[in-house]
C-alpha cells in the first residue's frame, strides 16, 4: 500500500470537500476501494478523514462567526442518531448493493450541487424543523451505510430547501463531524477493520486539507462556484464508479 499517494490523495480532497463543507469521505472512499483497500477497511478510514477535516473546518468557521447553532443542532442531532443504525444496517447488504446505493447517492448529490436553484428562505422556524428531519435523517443514515458522513446527502438537502450555500456548507461541516465521529466509532466498535497506520497517515492530510478549504470558501469563492465544483466531481466519481461495478 502506497501511503504517501493516499495521504497526497486526501489532502486534495479534503481541501476540494471542506469547500462545499461535504466532508472527502465521499470521494476517498471509492478511491481507496481503485487502489486496492477493501471497502470494510476504506468506510471507517474515510469517516476518521472527515472527522478531522470537518473539526478543522469548524474551528475555523467558529473562529469567523460564521457557524449558526440555531440552524445547525437539530440537523446534527438527527443525522448523529442515525449514523450508527445506517453503519449497523450495512453489516447486512450485499457488497454490490452497497455500491450501486453509492452511485446513485453520487448522481442526485452532483445534479442537486449544479442544476437546481430553490428559492430563498431563512433559517427560522418550520424550515428548520424540515431541515433536520430531512437532511439529518437521511444524511446520518446513508453517511453511516456509505461511510462517508452524509454530507453528500445533507448539503444539496439544505440547498434544495433554499438555504444560501456558505451558510449551508458551514453548517453540514458541523454535522458531518459529529455524525462521521459517530459512525467511525461504530465501525471500531466491531462493525469494520482498522488499519492505524493509515490512519495516521491521513490524520495530517485531512486536518490541513479542511482548514485550507473552509478558508479558500469563505474568503475567495462565490456560493455558485462552491456548488458547482463539488457537483461536478460527484458526477465524475460516480461515472467512474459505474464503469467499475459494470
Amino acid at each position: 500500500m502506497d501511503y504517501i499517494t493516499i495521504g497526497i490523495i486526501a489532502f486534495i480532497l479534503s481541501v476540494v470537500f471542506s469547500i462545499g463543507g461535504v466532508g472527502s469521505a465521499i470521494a476517498i472512499v471509492p478511491t481507496m476501494t481503485w487502489l486496492g483497500i477493501s471497502l470494510m477497511v476504506a468506510k471507517p478510514t474515510g469517516l476518521f478523514i472527515n472527522t478531522l477535516s470537518m473539526l478543522s473546518a469548524t474551528i475555523k468557521n467558529i473562529k469567523h462567526g460564521k457557524l449558526d447553532h440555531r440552524f445547525g443542532l437539530p440537523i446534527l442531532v438527527m443525522a448523529t442518531v442515525f449514523a450508527p443504525l445506517g453503519a449497523y444496517s450495512g453489516k447486512f447488504m450485499p457488497k454490490e448493493y452497497v455500491l450501486w446505493v453509492f452511485i446513485a447517492f453520487l448522481l442526485y448529490s452532483g445534479t442537486m450541487m449544479i442544476f437546481f436553484r430553490p428559492r430563498p428562505r431563512d433559517g427560522s422556524g418550520n424550515h428548520i424543523v424540515e431541515g433536520s428531519l430531512i437532511g439529518g435523517l437521511a444524511g446520518g443514515f446513508l453517511g453511516g451505510l456509505l461511510g462517508v458522513g452524509g454530507g453528500g446527502i445533507i448539503s444539496p438537502t439544505l440547498i434544495m430547501l433554499g438555504y444560501e450555500p456558505k451558510k449551508v456548507a458551514a453548517t453540514t461541516a458541523l454535522v458531518v463531524f459529529f455524525s462521521s465521529l459517530s459512525g467511525f466509532l461504530t465501525y471500531w466498535g466491531g462493525m469494520g477493520a482498522l488499519d492505524w497506520k493509515l490512519l495516521g497517515v491521513v490524520s495530517i492530510s485531512a486536518i490541513a486539507g479542511g482548514w485550507l478549504g473552509t478558508h479558500l470558501m469563505h474568503f475567495k469563492m462565490s456560493s455558485e462556484q462552491v456548488k458547482k465544483i463539488i457537483g461536478v466531481i460527484l458526477y465524475l466519481i460516480a461515472l467512474k464508479m459505474i464503469f467499475k461495478v459494470l
